[in-house]
């Protein structure tokens, strides 16, 4: 994979997996976009400036927020470390409801290598181009922030 093949990371801003696909995303020079909640709230206090085309939902519910992420993105990638939980298991659901592609990649039972791999697979076959990252945040896994953009590196490479 390259990077011309997504044209935009699409996520909900928070710490962890948001964040990583985010920073990554600026670094590479990828388009990011996607809702995040009134007021740009996140566990660590308001969402940065420096992440642009974001969009405020009407409340600060994060449901509606991720919700949105998936209805607008052609599919959405989830991390872990284990079973998803709480917004992850959440973000899953929209997507099975709304019929959109979702591929979840547990760190716990993949090598970034295997993670990469499958994830390069299953972005080719139906060229994605639109991308909704979402995952843990960094309250609930201290490691995935980095986990995450190791990843993000490998699938560059």
């Amino acid at each position: 994979m390259n990077s011309r093949q997504i044209n935009k990371i699409v996520s909900g801003g928070q710490t962890g997996v948001d964040r990583a696909a985010f920073d990554f995303a600026l670094e590479n020079e990828i388009e990011i976009g996607g809702f995040v909640p009134k007021n740009r709230r996140a566990e660590d206090g308001r969402i940065s400036e420096k992440y642009k085309n974001l969009v405020e939902t009407e409340t600060e519910n994060p449901a509606e927020r991720t919700e949105l992420n998936v209805k607008m993105a052609d599919a959405t990638l989830i991390l872990s470390h284990g079973e998803l939980t709480g917004g992850s298991r959440l973000t899953k659901e929209f997507a099975e409801k709304y019929q959109k592609p979702v591929l979840h990649l547990d760190f716990s039972v993949l090598t970034i290598a295997q993670a990469t791999e499958r994830t390069r697979q299953w972005i080719a076959a139906a060229d994605y181009k639109n991308l909704n990252i979402a995952g843990p945040r960094v309250s609930e896994d201290a490691k995935i922030y980095e986990k995450a953009k190791d990843f993000f590196r490998e699938l560059l490479s």
